[in-house]
C-alpha cells in the first residue's frame, strides 16, 4: 500500500483549475486499490470543509491557495505532511524555496509537476517572475522526479537544467456527459445559438491568451462566437467586454461552472478557438479535443505538441480571419488523439508508476 499526499492545489471537490481537475481525476474511480491519497485543501477557498472525498483524506490550511498566499500555503502544507506518507506529489513551484530545508529532515519521495513556465507569464511583476524562476530552480534541483505536462516543457527542463523529466499530460474525458437532447436544445435556445453554426472559447481573460486578437478577428466576420471567461476580474477584461459586446455576432459570457451547460455548448459548436500562448498542455484544449470539432490554435510549440500538429494554427488576427473563412476544416483527428493520449485512467496510471 502506498500513501500519497498531494500539495499545491486549492483542493477538492474541484471547482475550476487544471491542477484541481488533475487531483479530482487521479483519485477516486481512476486510482488503483493499493493507493491511499491525502489532499491538502484551502479552507479560505473552499467554503464547505469535509474530511473525505472520493476515498481521499482531506486536510485544510487556513490560507488561500492563490496569489501571494500560495507561497506560505504550499510551504505549510509540506510541513504538515502526515508521517505515514511515502510520496509527496507537489503541483506547482510556489513553495519550492522550502525544499532545501525540507530535505534536512525528510527523505520522503518528492514528485514535482512544475506546471507551465510561470516566470515567463506577462501577468507577473518583475519581482514575481524572479521569485518564480528561483522556485522553479529549487524544484528541479531537489525533487526526485520532475513531471512535464508538455513536450515543450520537457525540452525546456533538459536545456535549462540538464535534467530529464517524465512527460505526463492532462486528461479530458471527464467533459463527456450523458444528458437529454432536450436539455441541449434548451441551452442553445437560451444563448440564441444554432448547432454547428458558432465558435466557442473558454479561458481566463488575460493578454497571454490572446483574447483581444480572437475578439478582433470575429469582429471582422459574421461568424458567431460565444466567449466564456472572467471578464470582470481585470481592466483588460472589462475593456474588452465593453468594446466587443456591441457586435451582434459576439456573445461575451461570464464564467460557467455547470459542466452540463458547458458540455452542451461545446458539443454543438462548429469550432473551438484556443488562444493560449504560454504554459504547457492546457486543460481546456485537451477537453475541447474530445468533442472532435476543428480547433484553431495560437501557433506556439505547446499547442502544436498537444495537438500533434493536426489542428489549425494562427499567429495574428489576419491569419485567424482567414481560417474562419475556410469551409474545409475538420476535427476528426482531435478526437482520435484525445482518446489515445488524454484519458484520465491512463493519466492516473502514469502518475502511479512514478510513486
Amino acid at each position: 500500500m502506498k500513501n500519497i499526499t498531494i500539495v499545491g492545489t486549492q483542493g477538492v471537490p474541484a471547482n475550476y483549475g487544471g491542477f484541481e481537475s488533475l487531483v479530482e481525476n487521479i483519485i477516486g474511480e481512476n486510482k488503483s486499490p493499493n493507493m491511499n491519497y491525502t489532499v491538502f485543501c484551502s479552507s479560505k477557498d473552499l467554503p464547505q470543509q469535509i474530511n473525505e472525498y472520493k476515498s481521499a483524506k482531506l486536510k485544510y490550511i487556513p490560507l488561500s491557495a492563490n496569489g501571494i498566499q500560495s507561497i506560505p500555503y504550499d510551504m505549510l502544507s509540506l510541513l504538515k505532511v502526515p508521517k505515514e506518507t511515502d510520496v509527496i506529489l507537489v503541483l506547482g513551484v510556489s513553495g519550492s524555496l522550502i525544499f532545501p530545508f525540507f530535505r534536512l529532515f525528510s527523505k520522503k519521495k518528492l514528485v514535482m509537476n512544475i506546471d507551465g513556465l510561470e516566470h515567463r507569464r506577462n501577468k507577473w511583476s518583475k519581482a514575481a517572475k524572479w521569485y518564480l524562476k528561483i522556485s522553479e530552480k529549487m524544484a528541479v534541483k531537489y525533487a526526485d522526479v520532475i513531471i512535464a505536462d508538455n513536450k515543450g516543457i520537457q525540452d525546456y527542463v533538459k536545456e535549462e537544467y540538464g535534467k530529464d523529466s517524465v512527460l505526463i499530460a492532462y486528461g479530458g474525458d471527464h467533459v463527456i456527459r450523458d444528458i437529454e437532447p432536450r436539455f441541449e436544445d434548451d441551452i442553445l435556445r437560451k444563448f440564441a445559438l444554432i448547432p454547428n453554426d458558432y465558435a466557442i472559447t473558454v479561458c481566463r481573460i488575460e493578454p497571454e491568451n490572446n483574447c483581444h486578437n480572437t475578439l478582433e478577428a470575429f469582429s471582422k466576420t459574421d461568424k458567431k462566437l460565444i466567449f466564456i471567461g472572467n471578464w470582470n476580474r481585470s481592466e483588460y477584461g472589462r475593456n474588452l467586454k465593453e468594446k466587443y459586446s456591441k457586435f451582434p455576432n459576439i456573445i461575451i459570457q461570464d464564467p460557467i461552472y455547470d459542466i452540463d451547460i458547458l458540455y452542451a455548448l461545446r458539443k454543438n459548436a462548429e469550432m473551438y478557438i484556443h488562444g493560449h500562448s504560454a504554459g504547457g498542455t492546457n486543460p481546456s484544449l485537451v477537453e475541447a479535443m474530445f468533442f472532435g470539432c476543428p480547433i484553431l490554435c495560437y501557433d506556439v510549440v505547446y499547442n502544436r505538441a498537444s495537438t500533434q500538429n493536426e489542428a489549425y494554427y494562427w499567429k495574428d488576427v489576419c491569419e485567424l480571419v482567414d481560417l474562419l473563412k475556410r469551409t474545409d476544416l475538420c476535427g476528426d483527428a482531435m478526437r482520435s488523439i484525445a482518446q489515445k493520449e488524454y484519458t484520465w485512467k491512463m493519466i492516473a496510471s502514469q502518475y502511479e508508476a512514478l510513486y
